[in-house]
């Protein structure tokens, strides 16, 4: 019996977010649009030169899976988030987020001293966002964490790639992925981030050796993955791994194909401000769709105008009322 739609294994971070300029990327050596980890000290400096530039923007608990889940709870599916954080302010913080928007997760019966990671977005005047993140605990998930019940009782597995970079998270990947099979939940993964594919690529090949039944990707990392330039040949190399392929395409919308068709999302027109966690939106809109029973064109749109609207204000994050809107919206106009 399945009583879960969706349960996710990623990182549990709390996200800082500050505008920056181009100039203080260069001051401070830091390559735009990627996200590179670095230790408690190297955030700590970095933190009071951000503080010079002026207020924090926005926080709130963050992580790739975690940012899909909250945009797959708020459209109003059932979502469950293996995690780990300590018993820090941070943490209490990152329990109470998530437990707002109604998601059930394997943080109950931790305790764990520590420090709950954090990741510092700083958005440039292009909307593109350039991240700095120290795991803290997270790094250390392990199958401790991982509750084989729930994803026994899930239709659908999400694994963050963002895990790879940990090898004890990369064990507790294999043992959740074992455990889904043997109870026929679905597995679907996300790349996370370019950077995932550029330096940890056996992390990546780890998670999609089997097969999975869906895959998200931006354009870059479809590349990256198969050494095609054209989307469209990188999907068919994709398609050798994944039942379900989408790969993202910005402000031209996204394609997204299974073994028997191949659609085209067309991109949304809007004012980009802030890029962070466009593709974690997508992700989450796209699931929410399919466990509706949506077809891969209809979820499709949703996850496209949901990234879209996500991009037009601050933060990886709309508000519940929003999200019901857009469903609205979406879904009135595909019956017009």
């Amino acid at each position: 019996m399945k009583t879960i739609d969706v349960i996710g294994i990623g990182n549990a971070l709390v996200d800082q977010e500050f505008e920056v300029t181009d100039d203080f990327l260069q001051k401070h050596n830091l390559k735009k649009g990627m996200m590179e980890l670095i230790d408690e000290d190297a955030q700590n400096t970095l933190i009071a030169e951000l503080s010079e530039l002026g207020e924090l923007k926005k926080q709130c608990g963050g992580g790739s899976a975690a940012n899909s889940l909250v945009a797959f709870a708020q459209f109003g599916g059932n979502a469950y988030y293996c995690c780990k954080v300590a018993d820090d302010e941070a943490g209490m913080f990152y329990r109470q987020d998530l437990e707002d928007v109604g998601i059930e997760t394997s943080l109950k019966n931790q305790q764990n001293p520590g420090i709950t990671g954090r990741c510092l977005v700083m958005v440039t005047p292009d909307a593109e966002r350039t991240m700095r993140t120290h795991l803290g605990i997270t790094a250390d998930l392990s199958t401790a964490e991982i509750d084989d019940h729930a994803i026994a009782a899930a239709n659908y597995l999400y694994i963050e790639g963002y895990l790879i970079t940990s090898d004890i998270a990369r064990g507790a990947i294999q043992h959740a992925k074992k455990v889904a099979r043997e109870n026929n939940t679905k597995l679907v993964m996300t790349c996370s981030d370019p950077a995932m594919v550029k330096f940890f690529r056996d992390g990546i090949d780890e998670i999609l050796d089997g097969g999975v039944d869906l895959m998200f990707c931006n354009r870059e990392e479809a590349e990256l993955l198969t050494g095609k330039e054209d989307p469209q040949a990188a999907l068919s190399v994709l398609l050798e791994k994944a039942e379900t392929v989408a790969i993202t395409l910005g402000k031209d919308g996204a394609i997204i194909a299974d073994k028997e068709r191949q659609v085209h999302i067309p991109g949304v027109p809007v004012k980009a401000i802030d890029t962070n966690g466009a593709g974690d939106m997508f992700a989450g809109a796209m699931l929410y769709g399919l466990t509706q029973g949506m077809s891969l064109e209809n979820a499709g749109r949703l996850a496209s105008h949901a990234a879209a609207e996500l991009v037009t204000e601050f933060g990886a994050r709309l508000d519940k009322a929003r999200q019901q809107q857009l469903i609205e919206r979406v879904m009135n106009a595909e019956t017009a």
